[in-house]
């Protein structure tokens, strides 16, 4: 297939792109290549495939309408996977406007874009965050999202609700996969893994947020690229048992879907440094801090919606996912 990824050069989409040109399709990558955190490790990312003869790379800025438009009607795309996007929970206190540009601004334009050159289905990145001041556990997607305690937050539901008047308005199939704190391989620095692992190396004490209370549902990268090629290949259909009645707001008598994809195995972050301690050979100190703004207490994906209409759930470890994360980090970092 022909598949245009957007954020191609970011965590996800990179390995995305690597597991498409893999099976044989034919990819279009676009990327702005920000500075929010080290260019250098998006070119290393974006070296590993560059050269592959299925691949064109555009340096393009999703809120360049006319760009977007241009890049969808040159390449065709049948299938979009939309994985750029503004991240970040704490950035977005400190610079809203770039959320606006990035999520919602360039979401229409792919929308826009989407609609008008036919694509068969358009999977995009949700977040867990859009759970927010939820305490039920797991989050369902069956579960209201109404009240998000972050700008960040609130833009990934405003991608869902636009993706669903597309569906509704033009037919456009659309699926939402809400990522739970994915880890691994070529992570984002602004992470706590990658934090974490350089704090452990350095010998500098590492912040603990909510004095160490939290609990995260961390998720291996080839889980969540696995979730996303499936989902790509599973085209969003209308639920024909859609009640309007009692609207279940993973589904839609539209062609549109929403899924977690999530480890379904909470992971207590003390746990979760101790592990990181344990592959990397020391010990750290650990500071023990309040909860940030805009930060959530836990996190607990049910997948039981992606397993039903996809037939897959993730399911690496956190002892293995840490242990192959930890063994590249070494070797990037060229430590013994």
């Amino acid at each position: 297939m022909r598949i245009l990824v957007t954020g191609s050069a970011g965590f996800v989409g990179a390995a995305l792109t690597e597991r498409l040109l893999a099976r044989g399709d034919q990819v279009l990558g676009i990327d702005n290549h920000n500075d929010y955190y080290d260019p250098t490790l998006k070119e290393a990312r974006l070296a590993r495939f560059a050269s592959h003869p299925g691949y064109t790379h555009l340096r393009v800025d999703l809120a360049d309408a006319e760009a977007v438009q241009r890049a969808f009607h040159d390449f065709q795309p049948q299938r979009v996977a939309n994985l750029a996007a503004q991240a970040g929970v704490r950035y977005s206190l400190k610079n809203p406007q770039a959320y606006v540009q990035s999520n919602l601004v360039g979401f229409v334009n792919v929308l826009e874009a989407c609609r008008h050159g036919k694509v068969e289905h358009l999977v995009y990145a949700s977040s867990s965050s859009v759970y927010g001041a939820n305490r039920k556990m797991p989050f369902a997607v069956e579960d209201a999202v109404d009240h998000p305690v972050s700008l960040y937050a609130a833009s990934k539901k405003a991608n869902e609700l636009m993706a669903h008047t597309y569906s509704h308005l033009y037919g456009l199939p659309t699926t939402g996969l809400r990522f739970f704190t994915v880890y691994g391989p070529w992570g984002r620095p602004d992470m706590s893994p990658i934090l974490f692992a350089d704090r452990i190396v350095r010998g500098e004490p590492v912040d603990v947020f909510n004095y160490g209370n939290h609990s995260r549902d961390f998720t291996y990268i080839d889980d969540i690229v696995e979730g996303v090629i499936r989902t790509l290949d599973h085209v969003a259909q209308p639920d024909p048992g859609y009640d309007p009645l009692q609207p279940n707001p993973g589904t839609s008598n539209a062609p549109y879907r929403v899924y977690n994809i999530g480890n379904d195995q909470p992971v207590q972050l003390m746990r979760f440094i101790e592990l990181m301690e344990q592959n990397l050979g020391r010990s750290v100190e650990k500071r023990l801090l309040p909860m940030q703004p805009g930060d959530v207490p836990d996190t607990w994906a049910d997948v039981s919606a992606l397993r039903r209409d996809v037939g897959y759930a993730p399911g690496t470890s956190i002892e293995e996912g840490v242990k192959r994360f930890v063994a590249w980090y070494r070797e990037y970092h060229n430590i013994a």
